[in-house]
């Protein structure tokens, strides 16, 4: 019974750990993804600057350049 009880006892240890480490991963890639939206929010407006500007410039072009 002792047997029994300490290697629940060990299984139990081995979880809690677990738990632990996918909570710290989960942290971590939260972080991550958050860092990665904020890079593709930011890549989004200068692409969209330079859309805006590109527009400019080909409404400037003479029409027989076109």
């Amino acid at each position: 019974m002792d047997a029994d009880l300490k290697a629940l006892e060990e299984k139990i240890s081995q979880l809690v750990e677990l738990c632990q480490s996918m909570r710290k991963d989960n942290l971590e890639l939260r972080q991550e993804l958050a860092l990665a939206q904020d890079a593709e929010r930011q890549l989004k407006a200068r692409m969209q600057e330079a859309q805006g500007r590109i527009e400019s410039i080909i409404t400037r072009l003479p029409e027989d350049v076109l």
